[in-house]
């Protein structure tokens, strides 16, 4: 069977290399020791997505999507850590006394053998990529440390009097210290954290966790090492420990087991100490694909077609935390080639991107959006994106870019994709201009998703059904809180985008010229060109079991 034979006679079988080709691997892998097909892909003879197939295929092994699963470091415990990484293996699950491994190379029996005699039980191999390896071995073994037996190591600190600045300096290099900081980031890591809150109370600090968009506990840290944590974490990130009384920003680089993970850091003086909010941005993870953000049919094909145009403004828009900025992000590294100059001004930089000149705007040092935008059009730029039209004058500025023939992308704070035209208007943008400008506009939510391990169906009331426009055969689901590992018993897991995509064409640009109002505008959209407005795309992902009625009601309707 073709499931016996070795990789490299497989690959030669099924044309995706030649017998030479495996000659030479094999030599090179005498000599090295690495793994067959880490040395052919490293070799470039195939890419690791066709190894993955072949492996999948052929050898009947399934490929594991890591992100769908909850990365448990209980199971860290079934095999160390020096096989983990040897193998480049990781412990996905238990069941029916069998062990479920996500390997780079399953068809090393080898591998197979030592981990088995590691987690005395069967293993049963499955595929995935290397980097979700990695960030999956970043997370299962990122900590083995009690969270007592760290809470315990900061006994010395209960002098009771508040360190002076050279204690302070000597205190954030302490063991103690440094093991509670890397507690709270592998613990915020692990579970798929975006901002980590650092709140001072009055006997204790607080930390929490966003996940999914929601604030969630996370532990309580003694109050007594209050001064030295947030000060490791203000000196990690270059900033001033000596300044309390005045916020500050800052950011650090951290690579936690494999994972590079970039951190924003944020302090505000409260009344009971500095209060440190952390936004936590996977580098791995950052850079999505436009496929990957949840657009569907029409919304999908317009988007694409909207980021191809040569030049015009093209609009994301939404509330605080509604994804407007990743949505860009995915536009720009769509976009981004060797023939174009991309620029971009944010506030702050969010994701660094390869190949893109990004500039930080600095209101202190005279940088505003406005006047970084100007110098911006002196450097020849091909495609621009401002991170955000918070003012007339930067209104003013793209437009003039997008007349010269230059692609702007920005974001505004409207509740719906139409209502963006009457926001540039209203910034004192004549409406002629707006509708030769715009070329489209994309607003968006981000709800959560439904965990799929424990979601459960359930009888729609009236109000869900006419809301719905539910057919009698339609299921759908609701997030419970039995107790799930998946999704920390919550109900969710992850989240997605609803979206809409208005576009500009000919008929729409002569109504805005004309003023016509954001009812008419909408109307034709969704006539004339089908639109898919952001509560019929709630709808959809309702009835596909994505999400639920309760969330979107709690965020759109």
């Amino acid at each position: 069977m073709a499931a016996k034979q070795k990789l490299g006679e497989i690959l030669v079988n099924f044309n995706y290399i030649t017998q030479e080709e495996l000659e030479e691997v094999i030599e090179a892998q005498e000599d090295n020791g690495k793994r067959l097909g880490e040395l052919l892909v490293e070799n470039d003879y195939i890419t690791e997505h066709e190894l993955n197939q072949v492996l999948e295929f052929q050898l009947e092994i399934p490929y594991v999507d890591l992100s769908k699963f909850n990365l448990n470091p209980g199971l860290a415990e079934y095999f160390p850590e020096q096989l983990a990484d040897k193998y480049g293996a990781v412990p996905l699950e238990e069941e029916n006394n069998r062990l479920k491994v996500a390997m780079t190379d399953p068809s090393d029996l080898v591998a197979i053998d030592d981990i088995e005699r590691a987690a005395s039980m069967k293993v049963k191999p499955v595929i995935a990529n290397t980097k979700d390896i990695n960030r999956a071995l970043g997370i299962i073994y990122s900590t083995n440390e009690d969270t007592a037996e760290v809470f315990a190591s900061l006994n010395d600190y209960q002098s009771g009097e508040e360190p002076e600045i050279d204690q302070l300096k000597e205190m954030v290099e302490d063991a103690p210290i440094v093991r509670l900081t890397n507690l709270i980031i592998n613990q915020a890591v692990q579970m798929r954290a975006s901002d980590i809150h650092i709140e001072p109370q009055k006997e204790k600090v607080r930390v929490r966790y966003r996940i999914d968009g929601v604030l969630r506990h996370g532990m309580d840290v003694p109050k007594y090492s209050q001064a030295a944590l947030i000060s490791r974490l203000k000196i990690m990130a270059d900033l001033d420990i000596t300044k309390r009384r005045i916020p500050q920003d800052g950011r650090v680089k951290l690579t936690v087991k494999g994972l590079e993970i970039d951190m924003r850091v944020s302090t505000l003086p409260t009344i009971f100490g500095e209060k440190v909010v952390i936004r936590l941005l996977n580098r791995d993870e950052g850079l999505l694909n436009i496929d990957k953000l949840g657009f569907k049919g029409n919304n999908l094909e317009n988007f694409k077609k909207l980021i191809r145009k040569p030049y015009g403004i093209i609009l994301a828009t939404g509330p605080t935390g509604s994804g407007k900025s990743t949505t860009l992000f995915a536009a720009l590294n769509t976009l981004n080639n060797i023939e174009k100059n991309i620029v971009s001004i944010e506030d702050p930089v969010e994701y660094q991107l390869d190949g893109i000149n990004q500039v930080q705007a600095r209101k202190k040092t005279g940088m505003t959006f406005a006047n970084t935008l100007r110098s911006i059009l002196r450097q020849d730029p091909d495609i621009i994106m401002v991170g955000e039209i918070r003012d007339e004058e930067t209104a003013q500025i793209a437009v003039r870019a997008a007349l010269t023939g230059h692609l702007v992308l920005s974001t505004l704070h409207t509740n719906d994709s139409v209502s963006s035209i009457t926001r540039l208007m209203d910034m004192g943008i004549p409406s002629y201009l707006v509708g030769s400008t715009v070329v489209g506009v994309v607003a968006q939510r981000l709800v959560r998703r439904l965990c799929p391990d424990c979601k459960v169906e359930y009888e729609p009331g009236p109000e869900e059904k006419m809301f719905l426009d539910l057919d009698e055969d339609d299921a759908i689901y609701k997030a419970t809180e039995d107790h799930c590992d998946t999704c920390n018993s919550t109900g969710y897991s992850g989240r997605l985008a609803v979206q809409e995509v208005f576009v500009v064409d000919e008929k729409v640009e002569e109504m805005i010229t004309n003023s016509a109002s954001e009812a008419e505008l909408k109307k034709y959209a969704i006539e004339e060109k089908g639109m898919i407005t952001l509560t019929e795309d709630s709808k959809e992902k309702v009835k596909e079991g994505l999400t639920s009625y309760q969330e979107i009601a709690r965020l759109i309707i």
